[in-house]
């Protein structure tokens, strides 16, 4: 659990006991380990090393660790998503929960909407929805706010225009232009945003969190910093600069770093002028 969240710490402290007191974890121990909140300990394998007590460093691959995981031992990583609704599918029957999505997805997701909406927070509701319906479904836009784009998948998950917003946001729709739904982090973003300093904004994070293990990411993200900073980006550069990170990086964050720029040089032409 990430430190961050002492609510939901507190809530396991006080649950696993009585799971532990009705016989329902007999056959195994629960054990909570607390992160430091690195954001690349989101990724599978650096996240086991740092529940072994090591810092959270991507391994390279293979072996993966559905063969070679904790302690050496293979292991199924899970995301806390699919665990939450194992129980209601085995109550209600794969059929139910597949039929609740629609745009060809099944089953039902948990949107987090941020950014210029009237109510942000978690939409639970079909998968395969847009990000219109999204917006709808959080009160609309802001007062004082036109839609003028979105990030569909958190900080990595690249920049459409709103233009683009009926596209169903699942597995598999958006990697044609370059994008993602990762995680299904949704942040709206209006006309009072300048999407050239969205882009820088959201590679300087990456510069903060990179691990520092491979150069591609921990120097890519530096070199690209300075070259967004410039009043005139060197597209040519960037464009060199983000292939080389996507080519050679370990893991996902410096392979997919890249993408918010990209995204700008693509879809927002204008802002950068």
């Amino acid at each position: 659990i990430r430190d961050e969240y002492q609510a939901v710490l507190e809530i396991l402290r006080n649950e696993i006991p009585k799971v532990e007191a009705a016989g329902l974890a007999g056959h195994t121990k629960i054990t909570v380990r607390r992160g430091a909140g690195a954001y690349i300990c989101g990724e599978e394998s650096a996240m086991i090393e740092s529940i072994e007590g090591k810092r959270g460093l991507p391994r390279h691959r293979p072996p993966y660790v559905a063969e070679v995981g904790i302690f050496d031992r293979p292991t199924l990583v899970n995301n806390v998503e699919t665990l939450y609704w194992i129980p209601e599918i085995i109550a209600k029957g794969a059929d139910w929960f597949a039929s609740q999505g629609k745009n060809g997805a099944k089953g039902l997701r948990s949107y987090s909407v941020s950014g210029r909406v009237k109510n942000p927070g978690v939409v639970l509701t079909a998968a395969g929805s847009t990000v219109e319906e999204l917006i709808e479904q959080c009160g609309g836009m802001a007062d004082g706010h036109s839609f003028k784009g979105y990030l569909p998948g958190g900080a990595s998950g690249g920049i459409l225009p709103a233009s683009m917003g009926d596209i169903p946001l699942d597995f598999g729709q958006l990697e044609k232009h370059g994008c993602f739904v990762g995680s299904h982090a949704v942040v709206i973003l209006s006309d009072k945003d300048d999407m050239k300093d969205v882009a820088r904004n959201l590679m300087r994070f990456f510069e903060d969190e990179s691990c520092g293990q491979c150069t591609p990411c921990r120097a890519g993200t530096e070199k690209a910093v300075k070259l967004m900073s410039s009043d005139k980006w060197d597209k040519p550069l960037l464009d060199d600069l983000s292939q080389v990170m996507r080519d050679a990086s370990i893991c996902g964050l410096g392979q997919a770093a890249s993408n918010p720029l990209a995204s700008v040089i693509k879809f927002f032409p204008e802002d950068l002028k």
